[in-house]
């Protein structure tokens, strides 16, 4: 039995090219700048009050403050898909606006901006290209590249796409080393260097300050869970945005960055406080196509062209069935799991 995500629509077409879309998508990218601020403020603000009465809380030994790590977390995501538009200057639709908000938040989520933002350029420019993997993305291999790997190469890759590491250690991974040393562009000149070691400082000047309030303690019950939680709903969100059943994947001369967008990228249809909280990232086959639309105008674009609703439109309940696609087979054009991928090496041995 296949882990097919049933009910899922994939329609490989809306009656509209795909390298259309963008000319048709073009009209949303002007931001309205007082609604970004208000998108701004709305977010910073219920984080910063979160944050705050639950460091007072647990500093003053009452513990129910614990509670509010949660809503905390929700607007640090939220803050880091602010950063996100920002990066793609799409935000303030001002460079310099864009970069230095971009910059600041940073600090919060973690994350350094500029460096981010070169690798979040590559992953635009290559998703679903099978020779381009490896910048900003999840590695996925195909079932022949797993099937020619040694015993100690496979280990390797089943541990890598084991939910526990992907979602629990992944996170901890990503924002507490990763992202605190320029990996993968160490000889790509000044920015990413300075982008991350000036963050770095920064976060630390900040977590300095926060201990000498509150105390350590407090500090570490506090800000490690928000972290935590923020980074693997982030680390899911991304996830679930490309590795589903029907994504697409081509090379060479066959992978075009249109089709790739609009039917690689996922329409992760989530209730709708998850929606806002998530600055409509689910809407990520959109996003892939006209980056530079700010996230508060992409409910927008599907209201005005509902066509767009049917492609690769995942569920809450759906998205979990996709933890165990791990492989890409070239044959059936799909990803599979490990044992879907073992059956048809099987049926192929016997072949």
């Amino acid at each position: 039995m296949t882990l097919a995500l049933r009910g899922i629509q994939t329609a490989s077409s809306t009656g509209v090219p795909a390298r259309n879309w963008i000319k048709i998508l073009s009209d949303y990218r002007e931001p309205d700048r007082r609604r970004s601020a208000f998108e701004l403020a709305v977010t910073i603000i219920p984080f910063a009050a979160f944050l705050s009465l639950a460091h007072v809380a647990t500093h003053n030994d009452f513990y129910w403050g614990l509670l509010l790590i949660v809503p905390a977390a929700g607007f640090l995501l939220r803050l880091f898909m602010i950063q996100h538009d920002c990066g793609h200057g799409s935000f303030f639709a001002n460079r310099r606006a864009d970069d230095w908000t971009g910059r600041v938040l940073g600090v919060l989520t973690l994350t350094p901006y500029d460096y981010w933002r070169r690798a979040h350029t590559v992953h635009h420019a290559s998703a679903g290209n099978l020779d381009a993997r490896g910048v900003g993305d999840i590695t996925t291999l195909t079932v022949a590249e797993y099937r020619a790997l040694p015993f100690r190469g496979r280990l390797a890759y089943r541990l890598y796409r084991n939910p526990m590491i992907m979602f629990l250690i992944g996170p901890v991974w990503v924002f507490g080393i990763q992202q605190r040393w320029p990996v993968g562009m160490t000889r790509s000149g000044l920015e990413p260097w300075l982008s991350t070691m000036m963050t770095n400082f920064a976060i630390l000047a900040l977590a300095a300050g926060q201990i000498w309030l509150i105390g350590f303690g407090s500090f570490m019950l506090v800000q490690v869970p928000i972290i935590m939680l923020a980074g693997m709903a982030g680390v899911w969100l991304f996830y679930v945005q490309h590795q589903f059943e029907e994504t697409h994947w081509e090379q060479g001369e066959d992978w075009k960055f249109q089709d790739a967008a609009l039917h690689g990228s996922s329409f992760y249809d989530l209730p709708r406080p998850l929606k806002w909280l998530t600055g409509n990232i689910g809407i990520h086959h959109v996003h892939h196509l006209a980056s530079r639309v700010p996230f508060y105008r992409l409910p927008e674009v599907l209201k005005d062209h509902p066509e767009l609703r049917a492609i690769n439109r995942i569920t809450f309940l759906q998205s979990l069935r996709c933890v165990p696609l791990v492989l890409w087979d070239e044959k059936s054009r799909k990803l599979v799991s490990f044992r879907k991928a073992a059956a048809l090496g099987r049926q192929q041995d016997r072949a």
